[in-house]
């Protein structure tokens, strides 16, 4: 499987394989686990916990735009040339709406906006984020 820029949704059983290839490559991984659940609650505490975040964001706050914002910085400020995300336990569909659909824009933006140059000066980050269907 080729890490590429971008959301991919994936079977669950290729998480496994993706993590290994991107461990075997030096590029980080981060693994958000909503433990099944889509609700912006879950998605929030799952960033939280998981994702490097700058600035942080204060616990029981849940907008959406200083969510993306603070990603989108923490992941810069990490200076890697390439980053993984998956989320194996979404438990999405692909018709997906709601703070889910929400969620895989942000996700989606996020990479676009560090791979840009642009944005990045001069130092782009593809973010590979892997999604697993039920």
């Amino acid at each position: 499987m080729v890490i590429s820029r971008g959301v991919r949704v994936v079977s669950a059983e290729d998480i496994p394989l993706i993590c290994e290839q991107a461990a075997r490559e030096g590029v980080p991984v981060f693994t958000l686990s909503t433990a099944g659940r889509t609700d912006k609650d879950s998605f929030f505490e799952a960033v939280r916990r998981t994702l490097p975040l700058d600035p942080p964001l204060r616990s029981g706050s849940q907008v959406w735009d200083a969510l993306s914002d603070s990603l989108w910085g923490g992941l810069d400020d990490l200076e890697a040339s390439r980053v993984v995300i998956v989320w194996p336990d979404a438990r999405l569909r692909r018709s997906t709406r709601g703070d889910a659909g929400i969620a895989l824009d942000i996700l989606r933006d996020v990479a676009e906006t560090l791979a840009d140059v642009r944005y990045t000066a001069g130092r782009p980050t593809q973010v590979a984020v892997y999604v697993a269907l039920p």
